[in-house]
């Protein structure tokens, strides 16, 4: 299950939780109210499909993304041609044409 951040309106602590994507949100543990908010405090671990294992894979920054698409671009890019042709991935994926070296 995945673990999710928030805030109590009422104390202001932040808490974590680990409950399902369907499930409510659990009241506050240091004041009991259920007036909770919930806060993004971390990049995805999967960025359209890739992997990061950029920093910790949770906290990566802006750069470290960067970097780790810069890395990824030209190897996916690679996979389609070889799959579906110059000409397609020129047509349908003009932003794998850049350079990333």
């Amino acid at each position: 299950m995945p673990l999710y951040d928030y805030r109590c309106e009422t104390c202001g602590k932040p808490f974590q939780v680990k409950h399902g994507f369907n499930e409510a949100a659990s009241a506050c543990p240091t004041c009991a109210s259920a007036a909770v908010h919930r806060i993004i405090t971390a990049a995805p671990t999967v960025a359209r499909g890739m992997a990061t294992v950029a920093g910790d894979s949770r906290r990566a920054s802006k750069e470290q993304l960067q970097d780790k698409w810069a890395e990824e671009t030209p190897k996916l890019r690679k996979k389609l041609v070889d799959k579906l042709g110059e000409d397609v991935v020129n047509r349908n994926a003009p932003t794998l044409n850049h350079s990333f070296e």
